[in-house]
């Protein structure tokens, strides 16, 4: 298990861009082929060309796990039909009715846990914990409610942003069953997520990433330096 560098329309904060579970990414429909073979090769998953409300910030505009897949409202139908193909067996929920568009910043997950952002309505935990078969509870990380922003969770490490405390720290190891620590990317950025997408077999990072910075990530993520 790597860390790699890479950018997407020159930006190094590629999270926005691009979503991954264990089995699959989903990538913007316009992503370069060349990306798509970055993302297969670090991810160790096949990348798919896809939309969410005709927006190519596919990591913005859905959260989940390997078992589920949370939408915004502002979906299209067709979209949801064609992500139906793609992920298979996966869950997919829209959130109907909900005026917040961008679950990706809301929510993080793996297979054990979902954090929400204190945004969102607490009558949504029992429906997003179902689908995701995990317990639910709301909160924030670090005193920011975009949760989904500014970690980072799979079912191997969690890496969360450096107003983290040790003691908060240890709360969220907790929560999500996995090793977490501080860490940064493109150099000191904070939103972790927003400048990296993780599962279990790789991560992808901004290009702006540090040589520091990368061997931390790897180091929280999957337990030992890059080579």
């Amino acid at each position: 298990m790597t860390v790699e560098t890479a950018s997407l329309f020159g930006s190094p904060h590629i999270g926005v861009y691009v979503y991954a579970n264990d089995d699959v990414a989903l990538i913007p429909r316009d992503a370069p082929p060349k990306f798509s073979g970055i993302v297969r090769e670090a991810l160790g998953v096949e990348p798919y060309p896809v939309s969410i409300a005709r927006s190519r910030l596919i990591g913005v505009l859905c959260a989940g796990n390997n078992r589920a897949l949370i939408l915004p409202s502002i979906a299209y139908e067709e979209e949801v039909n064609s992500l139906k193909e793609v992920l298979g067996d996966v869950k997919i929920v829209v959130l109907e009715g909900l005026k917040e568009t961008t679950p990706g910043n809301l929510i993080l997950a793996n297979d054990n846990a979902c954090l929400l952002s204190s945004i969102l309505p607490k009558k949504l935990e029992a429906k997003i914990g179902e689908a995701l078969g995990t317990p639910c509870v709301r909160g924030t990380i670090g005193e920011f409610p975009l949760v989904g922003a500014v970690a980072v969770a799979t079912n191997r490490g969690l890496l969360l942003p450096p107003t983290v405390g040790e003691e908060e720290a240890e709360k969220l190891s907790n929560i999500f069953k996995v090793p977490g620590d501080v860490a940064t990317v493109n150099r000191g950025r904070i939103f972790l997520r927003s400048g990296m997408v993780a599962n279990s077999k790789g991560a992808l990072v901004g290009e702006e990433t540090t040589g520091h910075e990368l061997m931390r990530i790897q180091q929280i993520l999957f337990g030992a330096a890059q080579p």
